[in-house]
């Protein structure tokens, strides 16, 4: 959706020194928006998702007289802004915009040209509690650390606190909610464990990131961090796992320090095999056997269908992810599910929907769980199956979009445990009951 801004009359500005700085912001272009190539490449390299460049110098005087120009009119001026717009009033003290501008092959529009010598006459955007716009809120100082952490996709901290709920609601005794203690624990440490991950992966991976489109601009690969910065914030984030992993029992605490070696060589994994995928899902779901056993202190029976079936759901969707970056896997030699399965994809992950499914009904029936479960199971699966029928392998905008979607799948299925774990107390009781009879 478009939000309007309504900017005074430049009658009010007339008689103001042009500003120094001058800036132009694409706002109305979708080719701006749907592509990802870095739009110039003097000063700041920027993406789609920043939507502020400095102009260059035969910029600066076009825009200069087209402000001017606008100045003598006196014409009454209005501003569509989008809601991914990277401009920090508080950061601007006065720009130019242009009406209309083409550099190169990259077509530029907007709607108005208005030149402010303060910014703050513009009505400022209501403040939002999204990760990208905390992170655009932020100090720029911390910005690339908060990108380094991929703080503004948070589907990654999802997809690995999803598997603990499930693992922790199963885990619950009968007829009582899970732990609120505990699912508190593991959403932070799957927010620091998902970042340190991510910090792993580019510090390893950061030349092959030079080379793929989608990755070119991450702060290892740009330069825009060096190595030991990466290192530092590393540091931070392992450290406060930690913390997070010491309120468990002992055996939790020597379980989940033993995934350490998987979290530090799966980047490496894409080097030598065309299964980065497994190992992705036995790495990221190792949380599941962490959580079963902060609750009955040891690993049991029902957990190892439970955390399979995660693995299998890690390969389906993070295949479906890898489809974004196929062609620039083969052209600098990386490996992956994506590249193995080819024209058959769609078919490898069926077997593997069909596998995860099987696997969590055979959780629940170890688990005895009730019909809410089965239904979330049901739901699950119908969501596979539309997922992998819908899905256009060549286009990376519907893979990225399928894999998003797996937020709202893992919240179905911890819903069905929870409701699924409360019943179990009263089912259990009803058959007592026939038994005394």
């Amino acid at each position: 959706m478009l939000k309007l801004i309504n900017i005074p009359t430049l009658a009010s500005l007339q008689g103001r020194a042009v500003c120094p700085k001058h800036f132009i912001r694409a706002v109305t272009n979708f080719h701006w928006h749907s592509n990802t190539n870095v739009r110039f490449q003097e000063n700041k390299l920027r993406n789609r998702q920043s939507q502020c460049v400095d102009c260059k110098p035969f910029v600066l005087s076009n825009a200069v007289d087209q402000c001017r120009t606008l100045h003598e009119k006196r014409t009454h001026l209005a501003d569509k802004v989008l809601p991914t717009d990277n401009i920090h009033w508080r950061q601007v003290s006065s720009f130019h915009q242009l009406n209309s501008f083409t550099l190169g092959t990259y077509k530029i529009s907007v709607l108005n040209t208005y030149c402010l010598n303060d910014s703050r006459i513009i009505q400022r955007r209501h403040f939002k509690l999204s990760p990208r716009d905390i992170l655009e809120a932020s100090p720029s100082v911390l910005q690339p650390y908060m990108r380094l952490i991929r703080f503004d996709k948070p589907i990654g901290t999802w997809l690995l606190f999803w598997p603990c709920t499930w693992s922790i609601a199963l885990a619950t005794a009968p007829g009582s909610l899970p732990s609120l203690w505990l699912l508190g624990l593991f959403g932070a440490g799957s927010f620091f464990m998902r970042g340190a991950g991510c910090i792993i992966n580019d510090m390893w991976d950061k030349d092959f990131d030079r080379k793929v489109e989608r990755t070119k601009l991450r702060p290892l690969a740009s330069g825009e961090l060096s190595q030991f910065q990466g290192l530092v914030c590393l540091a931070g984030m392992l450290s406060i796992s930690l913390g997070i992993l010491l309120q468990l029992n002992w055996y939790s605490v020597i379980l989940g320090a033993a995934s350490m070696g998987l979290v530090i060589t799966y980047p490496l994994a894409k080097r030598f095999t065309f299964w980065p995928q497994a190992l992705l899902g036995v790495t990221l779901n190792w949380g599941v056997l962490i959580a079963w056993s902060g609750i009955h202190g040891c690993l049991q029976l029902p957990v190892i269908p439970l955390y399979l079936a995660c693995v299998l759901y890690t390969i389906i969707y993070d295949s479906i992810y890898s489809h974004q970056d196929k062609y620039d896997d083969m052209l600098i030699g990386v490996k992956s599910t994506a590249l193995k399965f080819g024209d058959q994809t769609k078919t490898w992950l069926t077997g593997f929907g069909t596998g995860m499914v099987s696997l969590l009904v055979l959780t629940g029936k170890m688990c005895d769980q009730t019909w809410p479960y089965y239904t979330a199971v049901s739901l699950t699966a119908a969501h596979i199956a539309h997922q992998l029928y819908t899905v256009d392998l060549e286009n990376p905008d519907d893979c990225a979009k399928k894999f998003r979607s797996n937020t709202q799948l893992g919240c179905v299925m911890f819903l069905g445990i929870v409701f699924g774990t409360l019943l179990k107390k009263k089912e259990n009781n009803s058959k007592q009951k026939q038994k005394d009879y």
